[in-house]
């Protein structure tokens, strides 16, 4: 697998491609802004998107879902527990940049799902905090984890917005994320790279 990185909007969130360099078929990751570039270096490199995950609804993750969506007919992912953070504007944050947007998924999932897309495998790990259908995308054969709003690199996720909980997003990264692997490799919604090892040794929120 080779995964890309794109930073986009206003917040500079990171989205991602998780592609198969067998077959290029490509998961797009919180496409938060920049649908018509996004959509060019996926048509620059040949590549064969077939889905589009979200962690979680903020305006900055989920902004350009839709639009890149009907650009290569794909279906759109959330955990279940996303729906009214993606439908509400108070909730989703779009406020922030003047707009009151409500944003889709098609598909909800559960929590330790096991997705069959772009001839991988992708667990769903729901970890509230954040907002409280944030979730991250745990590719194990990768070793590979899309960790959106929840870990950072020595950080975790804000939880001021509506719906998030300090104890809860510490408690679903001590349950779900630090149980994984050293090796795994985080991909997070903003900032740097890093690993569940670094983040279990030095991360001075857990």
């Amino acid at each position: 697998m080779k995964i890309e990185r794109y930073c986009v909007g206003q917040v500079g969130t990171n989205c991602y491609f998780a592609i198969n360099e067998k077959t290029k078929e490509t998961l797009v990751i919180d496409p938060g802004d920049s649908a018509q570039m996004l959509a060019e270096k996926i048509r620059e490199q040949g590549l064969i998107p077939t889905a589009i995950l979200l962690t979680h609804g903020h305006f900055d993750h989920a902004m350009a879902a839709e639009e890149l969506a009907e650009i290569f007919e794909l279906k759109i992912y959330a955990h279940e527990e996303e729906k009214d953070t993606l439908h509400q504007p108070g909730m989703n944050v779009s406020a922030m940049i003047g707009r009151r947007d409500s944003y889709r998924a098609d598909i909800f999932v559960k929590d330790g799902a096991l997705l069959q897309l772009a001839g991988m495998e992708v667990k769903v790990l729901h970890t509230p905090g954040h907002t409280p259908g944030g979730c991250c995308y745990y590719l194990e054969k990768e070793q590979a984890l899309f960790s959106g709003d929840t870990l950072f690199c020595q950080s975790v996720g804000r939880t001021d917005f509506p719906g998030g909980s300090m104890s809860m997003i510490v408690r679903s990264i001590r349950d779900k994320l630090l149980v994984l692997p050293d090796e795994v490799k985080v991909y997070p919604g903003h900032m740097d790279l890093t690993t569940i090892g670094m983040e279990r040794r030095q991360n001075p929120f857990l």
